[in-house]
């Protein structure tokens, strides 16, 4: 468009908006914005283009800006060339790929009593592993310092390949501030309360860091392997205490301050007995949580602590064990029916230390009595597939987005 055209509507602008000539031309000027590299390199990662032609016919822009685009991606090693695409006849388009190998992504899962991390590729395909014992009531140092040293030993690692890394993600079992990535009053974590993680590592390592809430990338990674078509999915992770992640079109819901789907802290009960390690009583995971089970299976005479070891209880088959992580899923999944109701999502998936059979009969026999019809007709209630790889990758994911999201590639390749 002509600078004279651009001219002609910011006068129309200005004339029916009665507003200063400024702020009307940004937005007209916004309204132009062309595709850059980080554009198309979205269109080909998210599938919607994979040829020159097909990025020529969403975006509009003449073949030579598209040869352009793509050579300076190709150039940088964010796309490659692979193999043809397309009709038989006559020269077929080479099909664009996202080079997965451009640089890696290390991912931290911390639970309440041992971590988790993971070297990625920008796919999200997990190439190597490791874990290590430390409970988040020790605070934020040494957890961070195990992390890192964790984190070292994965970069060492052959799979590394020698490139660059480009972001750690870390998740955590508590509330974050979207804003800051800090921890928001995070419930089972004392000492971690606004603590600088994404600074701590960053410092560390020379990258960006990402951080989100255990639940919201575990539910974020099973959206993206399993049903990455779902507009609204909720997972509902069972440990030692209990958590919702919620993603929405393809993107997690955390709330205005990283609080949404805070499930466990849902007062259920006014039975003074039941109280929570938040300092509340009557919470849903001081009646439901892995550490609640393990304190019935502990009454018992049966040894458990934990939500990890209630797990192990239900691995090996322990009918108690089993009977009551059903009467837990009894408990949740009258919560879980609100959260339908207001929700309607798709698909609701358990996941956690006791996520198994039993605590899926138990969510479903409430959940479904308590919600209407109307509301349940389209819902799969399932187990979630990818264990403790799913928040890995969807830490994964969400460092793709955040270090390779458009406006970031376009101002690298700018």
């Amino acid at each position: 468009m002509s600078i004279g055209c651009l001219l002609v509507k910011h006068l129309e602008a200005t004339k029916q908006t009665r507003r200063s000539p400024g702020p009307a031309l940004a937005r007209v000027l916004e309204e132009e914005h062309v595709p850059g590299p980080g554009d198309v390199l979205d269109l080909v990662r998210r599938g919607r283009a994979t040829t020159r032609g097909g990025i020529l016919e969403v975006t509009g822009l003449s073949r030579m800006t598209v040869a352009q685009r793509v050579d300076a991606l190709l150039e940088a090693r964010l796309l490659i060339e692979d193999g043809t695409h397309g009709p038989t006849g006559g020269r077929r388009p080479r099909r664009l790929v996202v080079n997965s190998d451009h640089s890696r992504l290390v991912t931290a899962t911390v639970n309440t009593t041992h971590t988790t991390t993971a070297l990625a590729d920008l796919s999200g395909r997990i190439l190597a592993r490791d874990s290590f014992d430390v409970a988040v009531a020790d605070g934020p140092e040494r957890t961070l310092h195990e992390v890192a040293r964790s984190v070292r030993r994965l970069l060492a690692h052959p799979a590394a390949g020698g490139v660059p890394l480009a972001g750690v993600g870390v998740s955590i079992p508590g509330p974050v501030d979207p804003e800051t990535g800090r921890p928001s009053q995070p419930p089972i974590m004392p000492g971690w309360d606004a603590y600088p993680i994404p600074d701590r590592l960053t410092d560390e390592f020379g990258v960006s860091v990402v951080v989100a809430n255990d639940a919201d990338a575990a539910a974020l990674g099973e959206q993206t392997v399993g049903y990455p078509d779902s507009p609204a999915l909720c997972l509902v992770k069972v440990s030692t205490g209990i958590g919702t992640g919620i993603v929405l079109d393809g993107r997690v819901y955390a709330g205005v301050d990283g609080g949404a789907g805070d499930i466990g802290h849902v007062r259920v009960t006014d039975d003074r007995q039941a109280r929570c390690r938040c300092g509340a009583q009557g919470c849903l995971a001081a009646v439901a949580g892995g550490r609640a089970v393990a304190l019935a299976l502990s009454e018992l005479g049966i040894p458990a602590s934990s939500g990890r070891d209630v797990g192990a209880r239900l691995a090996a088959g322990d009918a108690d064990a089993a009977r009551l992580t059903q009467e837990a899923g009894r408990r949740i999944g009258e919560v879980m029916a609100t959260v339908v109701s207001v929700l309607n999502p798709g698909v609701v998936l358990l996941g956690g230390a006791l996520a198994s059979t039993p605590l899926l009969a138990g969510v479903r026999e409430t959940l479904y009595p308590r919600s209407l019809p109307r509301a349940t007709r389209h819902l799969t209630v399932a187990l979630a597939t990818l264990g403790d790889d799913a928040a890995s990758v969807g830490m994964a994911r969400l460092l793709v987005e955040n270090e390779f999201s458009p406006a970031a590639v376009n101002a690298r390749l700018a």
